[in-house]
């Protein structure tokens, strides 16, 4: 073991609608934002603060499929995985970085789908065997 761990696990709400890109073997790519938020009080005014914090989601093949049936913007979702950095060079030639989450696992955690069936049911439908992480 390399003493080293890179895991994250989020609860938040989707940004937007799950947009897939299919490649040409057939796999495909899912990508949407998810939002958490922390609330606090401030000490020295006693108001209550919150800030949101934008994550660049990602899931593949089958997982991002069910993902894109399944979810829409404002339900909410556990997502378990792992941090990684794109870099690339943008239009000015200077170089570009995202960082994004790459999921592994993920519970539906709205009470309603797509087409009205429980999450659990949805959750259900998954299977997180055949997945190629």
């Amino acid at each position: 073991m390399s003493g080293t761990l890179n895991k994250v696990m989020l609860i938040g709400h989707l940004g937007d609608d799950v947009k897939l890109r299919y490649f040409e073997d057939g796999g495909c790519v899912g990508r949407f934002p998810l939002a958490t938020n922390e609330t606090y009080t401030n000490k020295q005014s006693g108001e209550r603060v919150s800030q949101t914090e934008w994550h660049n989601i990602l899931v593949r093949n089958k997982a991002a499929e069910t993902c894109e049936k399944f979810l829409k913007k404002g339900d909410k979702l556990f997502v378990e995985g792992r941090i990684k950095t794109r870099k690339w060079q943008g239009d000015d030639g200077n170089p570009r970085y995202s960082t994004e989450i790459h999921v592994d696992e993920f519970t539906f955690l709205s009470n309603k789908s797509q087409e009205g069936q429980s999450s659990q049911q949805a959750q259900a439908a998954t299977d997180h065997d055949d997945l190629p992480f």
